[in-house]
């Protein structure tokens, strides 16, 4: 699979760990950023996220101090889904039933171990369709709506 990673300052050790973890099962984009020097986690999420509408990746994971930011900015990109995860169940419920696309990790929040599990879940859930495809396009159709384009 290939997955598009990115991160802040906060969030660079563990995307780093998660990088290298990925690297050994999946064809990983590494967003940036290189280090803990301060920077601006809009950037970072506006990466990852292009990345992934341009099918340049399947997934795509956010790191900051909390996700939070990380998935404010995302969810902002037309077709983009993006969840804040602080554990494996509400992971691949976001990709089971909200068709999410793009998984936020708050470095601050989780460790390393319990990060890599919530990114096993997410990798491993499926979109299950039916009617959560119904809720996932009224999701689009308030992009549609407000001017969003997916």
């Amino acid at each position: 699979m290939k997955i598009a990673i990115g991160s802040d300052h906060a969030g660079y050790a563990l995307k780093e760990e998660l990088r290298e973890w990925l690297s050994e099962a999946n064809d990983v984009l590494d967003m940036g950023t290189d280090s803990e020097q301060s920077v601006h986690y809009p950037d970072f999420a506006r990466k990852v996220c292009e990345a992934v509408r341009a099918k340049e990746a399947e997934l795509g994971i956010l790191v900051c101090g909390t996700g939070l930011g990380m998935a404010i900015s995302a969810n902002k990109f037309p077709g983009i889904r993006a969840v804040v995860c602080s554990d494996p169940f509400s992971a691949r419920m976001g990709r089971e039933h909200n068709d999410a696309n793009v998984l936020c990790i708050g470095a601050r929040v989780v460790g390393p171990g319990l990060a890599a599990d919530i990114v096993s879940a997410f990798l491993s859930g499926k979109f299950a369709g039916g009617r959560h495809s119904i809720r996932v396009q009224k999701i689009a159709d308030i992009e549609s709506e407000f001017g969003k384009r997916s």
